[in-house]
């Protein structure tokens, strides 16, 4: 087994660094992010409410037309 490397201070404090502004930054950016999902998550429900709707109501349709015709 190989011993361990003897690392420059300053290179473990510029890693730990970048990992503390790198979770900082994610939590933000996360932050930034989640409001936008909620309100394109809001709207992609009322979307598929309004289609479900308009396909029933083709389909209602279209079996009184079909019931019609065979008449």
């Amino acid at each position: 087994m190989v011993p361990p490397v003897a690392v420059s201070p300053l290179i473990k404090t510029a890693r730990w660094s970048a990992l503390l502004v790198g979770v900082f930054y994610g939590k933000q950016r996360f932050d930034y992010l989640k409001p936008i999902a909620e309100e394109e998550r809001r709207a992609e429900e009322a979307e598929k409410k309004l289609r479900e709707e308009q396909e029933r109501i083709y389909k209602q349709l279209s079996e009184d037309n079909s019931d019609s015709i065979l008449r």
